[in-house]
């Protein structure tokens, strides 16, 4: 117990250290920089699961509590067919589809609201509500209406996704000034070319700002839904399952798998974020 405890405070000290070392270093080179700008968060990563590990081993603590990373590992290992099987499910198929869906639609009718001042006073307040509802309540609703199959999953995506779209999306539309506005005036611009070059590319960062929430709330949203009603496959289906069977490793590695890929999604949506919204000051302030 003592080694592994020992173990775990010397790591953490000597990562802590090298981190500290790390980000008070300021190279030239754009290369450099953005390699140690990767170095410090795999740094600080890697030292939780080590002393996840020495904290597990060392306090003998019962695998069906919290069991050890490289228990969850192994389990990841022997179980990659149906780990894949259980994303290609959610991710691929409910994620992704809903998301594009209730992104796209969210888009839509901000537009729509946009030229419509009656739908601006009467469909905001509503979506403010439906945003509200939780999720437990809509995914058996949706189930019963879609059936089991990962459809239902996608309805519930779309009801997650479609409002944190649609109220950004109008709240970017009219971040452009007045002046501005007046000087596409000025030049005989109609509304759909104000959009396109002036509206729209100010409401940029607010798109995105919801397109990043959306990456997040999609995969939270398919994984809960698949709790009340899915065929034998599916992230949801297998935590729900493994737990009742007490197979916690392959709970922990479900949500692995769910965290990695909700992070490499969210990661995707900032990269396109930094290529569409160079000109931003957020932007060039983290390039310089």
């Amino acid at each position: 117990m003592t080694g592994y405890l020992v173990f775990a405070i010397a790591f953490w000290l000597g990562a802590w250290a090298l981190n500290e070392w790390l980000v008070r270093q300021h190279p030239k080179n754009p290369t450099t920089r953005r390699v140690i700008g990767i170095a410090v968060p795999v740094i600080f990563g890697i030292t939780l699961l080590v002393i996840w590990e020495c904290v597990v081993r060392g306090f003998a603590i019962p695998s069906i509590l919290l069991p050890a990373p490289s228990m969850i590992w192994a389990r990841i290992i022997s179980s990659t067919p149906i780990l894949w099987a259980d994303f290609r499910q959610t991710f691929l198929k409910s994620v992704i589809t809903g998301y594009i869906a209730g992104c796209g639609l969210g888009f839509i009718v901000a537009l729509l609201i946009d030229r419509s001042p009656f739908l601006q006073k009467g469909l905001l307040p509503i979506g403010n509500f439906v945003s509200a509802l939780p999720v437990v309540g809509i995914a058996p609703i949706m189930v019963m209406w879609f059936g089991f199959d990962w459809p239902s999953k996608v309805a519930v995506v779309v009801i997650m996704t479609f409002f944190p779209m649609l109220v950004n999306t109008v709240q970017g539309l009219s971040a452009a000034s007045h002046m501005e506005r007046d000087l596409m005036r000025t030049y005989a611009a109609n509304w759909w070319q104000t959009l396109i070059r002036l509206r729209l590319p100010a409401a940029w960062p607010f798109i995105f700002n919801a397109l990043k929430i959306n990456s997040t709330l999609a995969l939270i949203g398919a994984i809960v839904a698949e709790f009340f009603g899915t065929p034998i496959v599916g992230m949801g289906f297998r935590i729900s399952t493994e737990v009742g069977r007490s197979n916690v490793d392959m709970v922990w590695a479900e949500i692995a798998v769910a965290a990695l890929a909700g992070s490499i999604f969210y990661g995707l949506v900032a990269l396109a974020e930094r290529w569409v919204t160079f000109w931003h000051p957020s932007v060039r302030g983290g390039r310089a």
